[in-house]
């Protein structure tokens, strides 16, 4: 039975914590906190099958705070619940995640009370979260995960993975275009596992929102085809949960909860602006609150004798007794059904199967050879059928980037069939980046695929990947001017540098099929980081690699593919993609003039760039300096592999609409203009 008295005394010890916190730290969210610990407190302690003891349990229900500047809700649940610390090898520390002095150190350098959420710092958090509208769009890809999973692994008897995932938003969330998107597909998906709880306070950074967000959000939802409840008091626990049981008995589409709130108790317009603003509501104003509580108006960081031990009566026990239900479930499970069980195991452990890469093709050497592209469709054929949890998909581009899975049983993933691998996530770059963010999370691999301009609709999600260090794969095809008619604006010029510039993101551009096939082996070993696949659209030469070096150097990030016999070499080429066979064209000239040349092909700066110095030396000798780097994109950032004597070969301009051949002479990506430029510099030399 719930017990009101101490219901009360545990919702104010989540706001006051949240005070205190934004108080010492004299900065944060005061005001959300304290609107929303009522509805956390019935999520937790009421509503959610979450074991604290083991906060990576496979099947618990997923909690995502999409307003993140509130972490403090999150910082005080996870402490007053007794959440336990896990690290990156799974291990258990044994001690809890979340402190009393994190809290007291809320934002401060080393505590795990950080300002935003982050999946990779603290146990129990499910996501990162700060950039409103990711965190509701990464929950509708935990949703697509949890649907996979059931379908793969559920026998009759055998309810392995039937949990919820439950996010918490704001009027910010409402407004960013990723959660439209993201809104969008769930309701056609029907995402019956998957409720979004709206906290409607009219409160934004620049005031009510009746200046910017006067729209019908319940008629909104309604036409993406979500139940759409309201509960018009965010203080009223049982209508909160009468809410929550709703959901949990509504199939075939996914659950919105408008709750109206106000911010906070006290001064409500000094706390309307200090949420707004992220101020600290000042010493007065805190303790006319805390007298609005019956709180003690000096005590600073109070858990009242009691609290902890009623969430370990709730959810402590409900979430202990469930998943012990699980662990025995499983061991019966693992006796009738032991590969299965297996595939769990490595699921959850990021482990890959035996034979993963076994049929991986081999491209034979050809001059007119394939597109990076068509490489890539095949070798993902060869994987999903390998992995058996490797799945993904396009938006609304499948048969161009050549991303869909076309193995007998490889099916389509829909409300109909959710044991489906391709996915289809319509025009929606942006939801569908952050939605494979959130089937990695549920330890799925997972790829998303779109042109390669279009990675700028994407990158928010791809970067909070690499902040997460999760190895999602993102796919782009359609990588520099092989798509020349369609013009500049779909010829990317900047976006290899942008994602270089994201740090842990592994960005690889491959110059032929080979190195195509080289750079998935090497991503799928990937563990803590995601990886971008910058590939062709237009066929590429298939090296011979008996004449030139294996494409397996592509592990290394770069390496000689082709050198002249004997003496160090006089100049250096450095290419990446389709300009590799450009490089190696140029190459040839210059042996049968009589000079030494090397064509290094360098598909990752980031790869190269973390191998020891001796390796990278031999690559690039530091006393060669006659370099060109050659690349379809932005000459920013070679600088530091050719060095002041260099030159770098790539586009200062954007592009323009015509052939590609017409593009390639107008801006000089030709092997007579690279064969002239070294010429140039060696007589400068």
């Amino acid at each position: 039975m719930n017990d009101p008295k101490m219901e009360q005394l545990a919702i104010n010890t989540i706001r006051t914590l949240s005070i205190d916190a934004v108080q010492a730290a004299k900065s944060g969210h005061p005001g959300t906190p304290m609107a929303l610990a009522p509805l956390v407190y019935t999520l937790w302690n009421r509503a959610m099958q979450f074991d604290p003891q083991d906060p990576i349990w496979p099947n618990r229900d997923r909690f995502v705070l999409s307003n993140g500047h509130a972490s403090m809700l999150l910082w005080s649940i996870l402490h007053l619940t007794g959440v336990q610390a896990v690290n990156a090898d799974y291990e258990q520390l044994g001690k809890p995640s979340v402190t009393l002095d994190d809290i007291r150190r809320f934002r401060q350098i080393g505590s795990k009370a950080t300002g935003h959420a982050e999946y990779h710092l603290t146990s129990g958090v499910e996501t990162t979260t700060g950039p409103l509208g990711q965190g509701v769009a990464t929950s509708v890809g935990m949703a697509i995960a949890r649907k996979w999973l059931a379908n793969h692994f559920n026998q009759p008897g055998f309810e392995i993975f039937d949990y919820n995932i439950y996010a918490v938003c704001g009027d910010g969330c409402m407004m960013e275009g990723v959660a439209s998107e993201a809104a969008s597909l769930a309701g056609h998906l029907g995402l019956d596992n998957l409720c979004w709880i709206f906290d409607n306070n009219h409160i934004t950074i620049e005031g009510n929102t009746n200046i910017t967000f006067t729209e019908d959000i319940a008629s909104r939802f309604l036409a993406y085809g979500w139940n759409v409840l309201r509960v018009g008091d965010a203080n009223d626990l049982d209508r909160i949960e009468q809410a929550l049981n709703i959901f949990k008995q509504t199939k075939g589409r996914p659950t919105f909860i408008i709750l109206d709130s106000h911010i906070g108790y006290g001064s409500p317009h000094k706390q309307d602006t200090a949420e707004a603003h992220g101020e600290p509501l000042g010493d007065d104003e805190v303790k006319l609150t805390k007298r609005a509580y019956g709180w003690p108006e000096d005590a600073k960081f109070l858990v009242p004798e009691g609290v902890r031990e009623y969430f370990n009566a709730g959810i402590g026990q409900r979430g202990a007794d469930a998943r012990k239900k699980w662990t025995e479930l499983l061991a019966a499970y693992r006796a009738k059904f032991p590969e299965l069980a297996t595939q769990i195991d490595q699921i959850q452990k990021r482990e890959l199967p035996a034979g993963w890469d076994r049929n991986l093709p081999v491209f034979p050497a050809d001059p007119k050879g394939i597109a990076g592209r068509e490489a890539s469709g095949k070798v993902l054929n060869v994987l999903a059928q390998n992995v058996p949890w490797f799945l993904g998909g396009s938006a609304d581009l499948g048969p161009s980037n050549k991303t869909t899975l076309t193995f007998p049983g490889a099916g389509n993933f829909q409300p109909a069939s959710p044991g489906g691998k391709n996915l289809h996530y319509g025009i929606r770059e942006h939801a569908m980046a952050a939605a494979v963010n959130g089937m990695s999370l549920s330890k799925l691999r997972a790829y998303g695929a779109t042109f390669f301009i279009f990675s700028d609709y994407a990158k928010p999600a791809i970067r909070l990947s690499a902040l997460m260090e999760l190895p999602t794969i993102f796919i782009f095809t359609h990588d520099a001017m092989g798509d020349g008619e369609d013009g500049p604006t779909h010829q990317p010029v900047e976006q290899l540098l942008t994602l270089r510039a994201i740090p842990g993101l592994v960005t690889l551009r491959p110059g032929d099929a080979n190195e195509v096939v080289e750079a998935y082996r090497y991503v799928m070993q990937l563990r803590h980081e995601p990886a971008a696949l910058v590939l062709s659209r237009q066929p590429l030469p298939t090296l011979d690699r008996t004449k030139y070096a294996s494409a397996s150097g592509v592990a290394k990030g770069a390496y000689i593919l082709a050198d002249s016999p004997g003496a160090n070499p006089e100049i250096i080429f450095i290419a990446t993609g389709s300009e590799v066979s450009l490089a190696i064209e140029a190459h040839e000239q210059l042996r049968a003039a009589g000079v030494r040349s090397r064509v290094v092909s360098m598909p990752s700066w980031d790869i190269f760039e973390h191998q020891p110095q001796a390796y990278r030396d031999s690559v690039l000798p530091p006393g060669v300096k006659a370099r060109i780097a050659v690349e379809q994109a932005s000459t920013i950032g070679w600088e530091r592999y050719v060095g002041p004597e260099g030159r770098v070969i790539g586009m200062k301009t954007f592009g323009a609409s015509a052939p590609l051949k017409e593009l390639q002479k107008k801006f000089g990506f030709e092997p007579d203009h690279l064969v002239a430029a070294a010429k140039e510099l060696l007589a400068k030399a």
